[in-house]
């Protein structure tokens, strides 16, 4: 018994996607008026018949009728484009080109002609909750300056590219809040909050990447909010306040050091007085004393010698 050979089966659901080009289009304005003058004339052959034999009566009649028809055809066809908006010309089902000379044009009176703006437009996500590289919750927002490159893939790709590219911008916003930490804490890697231009061109260049199926061009993109989810601010707050705190300190320690060096260099140097090593450390660590503090020091004055 013979085998039967097996049926390839094309998948079809990767098709080649229309690109734009040109509609055919010509200048409405002689149309308008060409149809103008052959309504006038079908108007002035209605008259007509009222004054000849019944025959020819019939073949104005019929004359007439197809004269209206042709007018009607011949407005029918004009088509208002506005700057910055174009139109997909659809005949029967299949893309006939884009029309995105603005002003009064005339195309195929058959077609269908579908509005796509081509203006340049804001998209704002909506404020999403994520966790962070570290899992820490963040909320985040971000707001995408977008325009549509190719009508022909805004139209026939996608569904509605308008809903397409605002379902995109918040699955790029989330994808890269988890991949980046909020906040490096000094460990030089990049953060959400200290690498904010870095981090909205890795946005732009992904976005890009997802809206392309669907004829847009990404202009900007900018986080317009970043923080911590309210659950754990406070203690995010106060882990910032201390490493701020830690910061100064060691500011002020190394800035207290350098200046009692050069006091005893000073004064070793002019020969003020001889201290010995005792006398030296005693000094140092008053010095850092006053420096130091945060609340300001008495001032004692020693009536004695050196060593009482």
């Amino acid at each position: 018994m013979a085998t039967q050979a097996p049926v390839a089966v094309v998948n079809q659901s990767h098709a080649q996607p229309v690109t734009e080009y040109s509609a055919r289009s010509t200048s409405g304005l002689r149309m308008l008026v060409l149809g103008i003058v052959i309504l006038l004339v079908g108007v002035g052959l209605a008259f007509l018949p009222s004054h000849l034999s019944k025959a020819p009566a019939i073949a104005v009649a019929i004359i007439d009728l197809f004269v209206f028809i042709a007018g009607v055809l011949a407005l029918r066809g004009l088509t208002a484009v506005v700057p910055g908006q174009a139109r997909v010309v659809q005949l029967f089902g299949r893309y006939r080109g884009t029309i995105r000379e603005s002003g009064l044009q005339w195309v195929n009176p058959f077609t269908d002609r579908i509005k796509v703006s081509t203006r340049i437009r804001n998209q704002e996500s909506a404020q999403a909750k994520v966790n962070d590289a570290d899992g820490n919750p963040i909320e985040i927002a971000a707001v995408v300056v977008w325009q549509v490159r190719d009508t022909a893939h805004a139209v026939y790709s996608v569904d509605d590219y308008v809903k397409f590219v605002a379902i995109q911008t918040e699955t790029a916003v989330r994808h890269i809040a988890s991949s980046y930490p909020y906040d490096s804490r000094g460990s030089g890697a990049m953060s959400l909050r200290d690498n904010a231009d870095e981090i909205t061109e890795r946005l732009s260049a992904e976005l890009t990447d997802r809206v392309e199926s669907a004829g847009v061009d990404i202009i900007e993109s900018r986080l317009t909010r970043l923080s911590y989810a309210p659950e754990i601010a406070q203690a995010m707050l106060r882990t910032q306040q201390a490493s701020a705190v830690v910061g100064a300190r060691q500011v002020i320690v190394e800035g207290a050091v350098g200046m009692v060096r050069m006091a005893l260099e000073k004064l070793e140097q002019e020969g003020v007085v001889e201290l010995d090593e005792e006398r030296k450390a005693a000094m140092v660590s008053n010095l850092l004393v006053v420096l130091c503090s945060e609340q300001a020091t008495q001032q004692v004055v020693n009536t004695g010698s050196l060593y009482q």
